[in-house]
C-alpha cells in the first residue's frame, strides 16, 4: 500500500489515519497508512451549491448503513454458497445448469480428476457463450487467468469478466477493479470498488461496528500458523466446546459470547441467527446486559426473527439504560428513518450526540452524516469530514467509506482517485464474497487441499492479498498434494511454479514482505523462473523497503560478490549491519558474513577468498550426499554403530590408561615418605 508522504511545512496539520482496526494486521504485511495534511482539507462553502446534490451516490438513504436488507445471496449472485452452505430458498431452473458444472469443478479440485475438470470447464464455456449466463462467464474468466483446463489467456480472461461485471456478477466486478488499479487505471477501478463498497456497507450494524471476520493466514512464513488455525476449528475446537459446556451451565458470560459467534460466524462458525437470538434471550434471563443491544439489532434487521421496529427501540432503549452508549445509534438511526417511530432529527441528533460523547465511533460517524447532508442541522462538510476522521481513526469501517466517497468526488476532500480506490477496496473486501475464505479455511483444516486450493485461487483474483499468499504456501507446501489443475491436467512442475511465482508477485505487490523475498529467492536460484540476478535484486530492495531482515542481508551478499548489484563492499557492511539492527537472531550469520568481508577486502585473490566463494556450490553437494548417503536407513544404522564402537573402544583405552598411571603415581610418592620419616626422627 502506498504512504503518501506529508508536506515539510511546519503549519500543516497531520491527521494520521490507522486502518489497523479495520483489518488485524500480521507481520507479514504492512499496515495502511493513510496520512492527510491540511492540503488534503479542501476549503468549501457550505451552501446549497454543492455536489452532493448532482451526485446520486450521496443518497440519503444509503449513508446510515443497514438500509436495504438483503440476503448474501442477493447481494452476490451466481455465489458458489448454496454448494457451501445449503439453503432453503429456491434456486432458479436457469442456473441449475450452472451449479450442476460448478460443483463438478470443485469435486474435480478435490480429487485431482482432470476428467471431470475438463468435463466441467465445457459446461461452464457452454453455459457463458450459448446460454449467456453471466455467472458462468465469471468462473470461466476465472478458468482463463488461471490456465486451468484452458490456455492461460489474459484477454479472455478480462472479457469474460467484463460482460459478467455487465450481466450483475459482484466477484467479476470485483476482479476487474482489482485489474484496472493495478494498470493504474483508477477511473475505471474507483467507479466499480465504490458500487462494491456500498453493498458492503449496507450489510453492516446501525448500532456499533461488526467484529472483523478477517480471513485466515495458513501460514507465518515458512511454517504453518497453528495458533490461528486453531482457532478456527468451529464447533470442533476443544475452547469453544469449554465455552458451551459453560453456557449449557448458565454461565451469562458464556451464553452472551455463543451469540456473538453464532451471529457473526466467528471462531469459524457458520452464521445461525436463530441459534444467537436463542442464546441472547438466555443471556438477558441471566442479567447479562451486553446482549440488549445485539438484540435490538436482530429486530432491527429481522435477522433470524420477524422484523419489529418497536422491539427493536425496546430493547435499544434498555441497552442504554445499562451504560451500551453503542446503543443510542440504533435509536438514532430509527428516528431519523422514522421506522417504527415519527421522523424526528432533532432527537436522532441528541441520540448520535450521546454516542459520540462517550467516545462512540459510530456516534461521531452519524453526526457526520448529518452535517454532510444537512438533515436536522446546518450542512457543514468540515465538521462532517472531521467527525468522518475521529470515526475511522477509532476503526470505523463507514467512516473509510465515507472519506473515500469524499477523495472520490471531491467534496470536502481533495480529489484522489488513488486514495478512494484504496479505501474502497478495504471496505468492499468485507463484502458477502468474503465467505470463499471461511469455505477454503474449512476444507483446509479438513485435510482438502485441492479445493483449499481452489477456492484460495477464486479469491486471490478478486484481489485478496492473504488469499494470493495462501493459495501459493499451498501450492509451494504440499506439491501434488495441492492438486493444482493445469492447461491439460494435473499441473506439471512448471505449471505450479510458475502458478506459485505470480501469486507471491501479486501478493507482493500488496505489502507481503515474505512474498516479495520468496520472489527474489525465485528470481535468485532460478525456481519456476530463468535465474535472473537483476530482478532477484529489485525482489530484495521491494522487500528491504518493507524492513525485512532477511531481504538486507541478502543484497548485502549480492553487493559483496557483484551479483545482480555493483561490487561494493561498504554497502554490503551497511546491508548486514542493517538486518543485525532489525534481527537480533541474525547475529550469527551477520558475524560470519563480516567475517568474509574482512578477509575479501585484506586478502583479496587468496586461497582463502576461493574457499569463501566455493562455499555455494560445495554446501549443496555435502548436503546431498549427506542426505542420500549418509541419511539413508541402513547407512545411517551402520554409521550409528561404528560410533558407538569408537565410543566404547576410546572409553576403555581412556580407563585402561587411568589404570596403569594409578600405581606409578604411588611408586613416585615412597621416596617422599621416606624424607618425611628421616625427618620425624
Amino acid at each position: 500500500m502506498r504512504v503518501y508522504p506529508p508536506p515539510r511545512s511546519s503549519y500543516h496539520l497531520f491527521i494520521f489515519l490507522l486502518l489497523l482496526s479495520l483489518f488485524p494486521l500480521s507481520l507479514l504485511a504492512r499496515p495502511f497508512v493513510l496520512v492527510l495534511s491540511q492540503d488534503d482539507l479542501k476549503d468549501v462553502q457550505n451552501d446549497d451549491a454543492s455536489p452532493l446534490e448532482s451526485d446520486s451516490s450521496w443518497d440519503d438513504d444509503d449513508d446510515f448503513g443497514g438500509t436495504h436488507v438483503k440476503s448474501d445471496d442477493e447481494l452476490d449472485p451466481g455465489s458458489w454458497r448454496r454448494l457451501f452452505e445449503p439453503s432453503t430458498s429456491p434456486v432458479s431452473p436457469s442456473l441449475d445448469s450452472y451449479y450442476t458444472a460448478v460443483d463438478k469443478m470443485i469435486s474435480a479440485s478435490t480429487h485431482g480428476d482432470s476428467r471431470l475438470m475438463e468435463e466441467s470447464a465445457v459446461e461452464i464455456e457452454t453455459a457463458a457463450n450459448t446460454e449467456g449466463d453471466p455467472h458462468a462467464r465469471s468462473v470461466l474468466g476465472f478458468l482463463y487467468g488461471m490456465g486451468i483446463m484452458r490456455e492461460r489467456n489474459k484477454a479472455k480472461n478480462f472479457l469474460n469478466h467484463y460482460f459478467a461485471a455487465e450481466g450483475g456478477n459482484a466477484q467479476s466486478k470485483m476482479a476487474l477493479a482489482y485489474t484496472y488499479s493495478r494498470q493504474d487505471m483508477y477511473e475505471k477501478a474507483v467507479k466499480l470498488y465504490a458500487e462494491l463498497a456500498e453493498i458492503a456497507v449496507n450489510s453492516f450494524l446501525i448500532t456499533k461496528d461488526s467484529p472483523v471476520i478477517e480471513p485466515i493466514r495458513i501460514h507465518n512464513g515458512a511454517e504453518e500458523n497453528k495458533e490461528a488455525l486453531k482457532k478456527s476449528r468451529g464447533e470442533d475446537d476443544e475452547d469453544f466446546q469449554i465455552l458451551e459446556y459453560q453456557a449449557q451451565k448458565g454461565n451469562a458470560g458464556a451464553m452472551y459470547k455463543m451469540g456473538l459467534f453464532y451471529y457473526f460466524g466467528l471462531r469459524g462458525l457458520r452464521r445461525d441467527h436463530s441459534k444467537a437470538l436463542m442464546w441472547f434471550l438466555k443471556a438477558v434471563d441471566k442479567g447479562e446486559p451486553r446482549s440488549l443491544e445485539l438484540l435490538g439489532e436482530i429486530y432491527a434487521r429481522g435477522a433470524g426473527v420477524e422484523r419489529n421496529y418497536t422491539k427493536a427501540l425496546e430493547w435499544l432503549s434498555l441497552a442504554s439504560e445499562h451504560g451500551l452508549y453503542s446503543a443510542y445509534n440504533g435509536m438514532g438511526y430509527l428516528f431519523v428513518k422514522g421506522y417504527g417511530v415519527e421522523k424526528n432529527y432533532t432527537k436522532a441528533k441528541e441520540y448520535f450526540e450521546k454516542a459520540a460523547d462517550n467516545d462512540d465511533a459510530g456516534g461521531h460517524y452519524n453526526l457526520g452524516v448529518m452535517y454532510l447532508k444537512g438533515i436536522g442541522v446546518k450542512k457543514d462538510v468540515k465538521i462532517a469530514c472531521k467527525c468522518f476522521i475521529v470515526a475511522a481513526n477509532a476503526g470505523q469501517p463507514k467512516a473509510f467509506y465515507q472519506l473515500a466517497k469524499m477523495f472520490h468526488t471531491g467534496v470536502g476532500l481533495k480529489k484522489n482517485l488513488p486514495m478512494a480506490s484504496a479505501l474502497y477496496k478495504l471496505v468492499a473486501e468485507r463484502g458477502p464474497w468474503s465467505s470463499l475464505s471461511r469455505w477454503a479455511l474449512e476444507s483446509y483444516l479438513k485435510g482438502d487441499m485441492g479445493k483449499a486450493f481452489l477456492l484460495y485461487s477464486r479469491m486471490a483474483e478478486l484481489g485478496y492479498e492473504i488469499a494470493q499468499s495462501n493459495a501459493a504456501w499451498i501450492l509451494d507446501k504440499y506439491g501434488d498434494r495441492s492438486m493444482c489443475m493445469g492447461e491439460s491436467g494435473v499441473c506439471i512442475d512448471a505449471e505450479r511454479h510458475q502458478r506459485a511465482h505470480s501469486l507471491w508477485w501479486q501478493a507482493s505487490e500488496q505489502g507481503n514482505e515474505h512474498a516479495a523475498l520468496l520472489i527474489g529467492d525465485a528470481y535468485y536460484y532460478g525456481r519456476g523462473t530463468v535465474r535472473d540476478y537483476d530482478r532477484a535484486a529489485e525482489a530484495y530492495i521491494h522487500a528491504k523497503s518493507q524492513s525485512n531482515a532477511q531481504a538486507m542481508f541478502n543484497l548485502g551478499y549480492m553487493h559483496e560478490h557483484g551479483q545482480g548489484l555493483p561490487f561494493d563492499l561498504h554497502l554490503a557492511k551497511r546491508y548486514y549491519d542493517q538486518a543485525l539492527e532489525l534481527d537480533p537472531a541474525a547475529k550469527l550469520p551477520v558475524t560470519l558474513a563480516l567475517a568474509s568481508l574482512w578477509v575479501r577486502k585484506n586478502y583479496a585473490d587468496s586461497f582463502l577468498v576461493h574457499i569463501i566463494d566455493s562455499l555455494p556450490e560445495v554446501y549443496p553437494r555435502v548436503e546431498a550426499w549427506v542426505e542420500n548417503v549418509i541419511m539413508e536407513e541402513g547407512n545411517a544404522t551402520i554409521l550409528t554403530l561404528f560410533v558407538c564402537l569408537l565410543t566404547v573402544l576410546y572409553l576403555r583405552e581412556r580407563q585402561r590408561r587411568h589404570a596403569v598411571a594409578a600405581p606409578a603415581a604411588a611408586g613416585a610418592l615412597q621416596p617422599n615418605e621416606h624424607v618425611v620419616a628421616a625427618a620425624g626422627r
